[in-house]
């Protein structure tokens, strides 16, 4: 067994997720404590016990699930699981670097609740929206994206096999949801963000994001972990601050990512932290392989039963 974790990014939070976590594990709960020291927020208060508008705010999503995905990950370590391969979608990859001990954990805190922060502030005024684009080729939705001419719009992360999530402002993402269906989309479906992610909009959170990475300390990853950028494990040739800075205003090559642990022997896929979106991914690329989500007390212990064996 090859094990590669996956860590949810922003979209995959709901108002009392891990709670039941919580609630039973006390290293759970000292994660959710010692993370709250550290950004100054009740991070636990503000998951399980805020309205829907409050914890949806890009500023808290982000320091929510990470925080999540980091207690789950506090566990599985303790019953001496371990992952050759980390990857995360987006946010997901500030998880995946804190469990290949890139960032420590004041450090991943710091720059998250950071990140979340510059990216919902300077973020341009509008209306800004995403969608996924399911069904069509990676090459007809960047064409279809390059005919609106009314509004923004541009593909932003590439999932998996069939599936292209598209950014921008309101009107664009719309024309451009409409020019799908008309090239033979299955579906599409408005997505739970507030901004332009992963586009040059974000340009001002790129840069000033940079200069908070000059802040913390960030070192080569003890397992491979893989980059949102190109869908390659970070290298020493690589300069993390830079590619982290970039992500901001580039795609996510999650798809690329996922071919790139298959290829190289990864057969079983846990997801940490909320949802089950990213296995499900996983599985359009090859339905055969092990696909464990961690998101509540009954799929933590199952998975540790499965995965000590």
């Amino acid at each position: 067994m090859k094990i590669g974790f996956i860590f949810p990014g922003q979209g995959a939070q709901s108002v009392g997720m891990g709670r039941d976590l919580y609630e039973k594990y006390e290293e759970i709960r000292e994660v959710y404590t010692k993370a709250s020291e550290i950004a100054g927020i009740d991070i636990a208060k503000l998951t399980f016990d805020s309205e829907e508008t409050e914890l949806f705010q890009t500023k808290n999503t982000q320091i929510a699930i990470l925080t999540m995905s980091m207690a789950i990950l506090e566990v599985l370590k303790q019953h001496g699981i371990h992952a050759e391969y980390a990857a995360g979608l987006s946010l997901g990859e500030y998880s995946a670097l804190y469990c290949g001990g890139a960032i420590d954990f004041e450090d991943v805190i710091k720059i998250v609740k950071k990140r979340g922060e510059l990216m919902q502030n300077l973020s341009p005024e509008g209306e800004w929206s995403m969608a996924a684009i399911l069904g069509l080729e990676d090459s007809v939705v960047e064409d279809v994206c390059k005919t609106v001419t009314e509004g923004f719009v541009v593909p932003a992360n590439y999932n998996c096999p069939g599936q292209v999530a598209i950014s921008g402002d309101k009107i664009g993402v719309q024309i451009a949801m409409e020019k799908m269906k008309e090239k033979g989309c299955k579906r599409s479906v408005e997505l739970k963000t507030a901004g332009p992610f992963h586009t040059v909009k974000l340009q001002k959170a790129s840069e000033a994001l940079k200069e908070e990475l000059t802040k913390i300390e960030i070192q080569m990853p003890t397992v491979k972990v893989m980059k949102n950028i190109d869908g390659k494990p970070y290298s020493k040739e690589d300069d993390c601050k830079e590619i982290l800075a970039k992500h901001v205003v580039n795609p996510v090559r999650f798809s690329d990512s996922i071919k790139y642990m298959i290829e190289n022997g990864v057969d079983t896929f846990v997801e940490v932290g909320p949802g089950r979106t990213l296995t499900g991914f996983v599985k359009k690329v090859n339905r055969d392989l092990t696909c464990i989500n961690i998101n509540d007390v009954i799929s933590l212990e199952k998975a540790i039963e499965s995965l000590k064996k």
